[in-house]
């Protein structure tokens, strides 16, 4: 059940940023005034969903997340009102590792503690 609802988060996750990544800046979502925040927040929280939705291929939870934070960044480049920048990858990839890394002690102490081992073993990952 908590690998299926990570992978839904992680997956719209996923599209949102990569419509606000895309869009033309008039339409383009702001939650803050500061987008450094922005880019290290929502590659967090993308991190931590797609860990925990795919705990066991990390090779694949690290080229989704890391990979889109340079891919998109990459693709801003080719539209016309938008600039891919290097720090802007480089904010988006520290967020992706944070949340990745958040979600590893999260899922280490949940098994350590016993907690709720049928949802963390009761199926393996697609």
């Amino acid at each position: 059940m908590l690998q299926r609802l990570s992978a839904a988060v992680a997956w719209a996750a996923l599209a949102f940023i990569t419509y606000a990544s895309l869009s033309p800046i008039r339409d383009r979502p702001q939650l803050s005034n500061v987008a450094d925040l922005e880019h290290l927040a929502a590659f967090a929280l993308l991190g931590f969903a797609f860990c925990l939705a795919y705990r066991r291929r990390m090779t694949f939870v690290c080229s989704i997340v890391l990979g889109s934070a340079v891919v998109l960044e990459f693709l801003q480049t080719l539209t016309p009102d938008r600039h891919g920048k290097l720090l802007d990858a480089s904010e988006k990839i520290i967020g992706g590792l944070i949340g990745i890394f958040l979600a590893s002690l999260a899922l280490r102490a949940m098994e350590r503690a016993g907690c709720a081992p049928s949802i963390l073993n009761s199926r393996p990952d697609h």
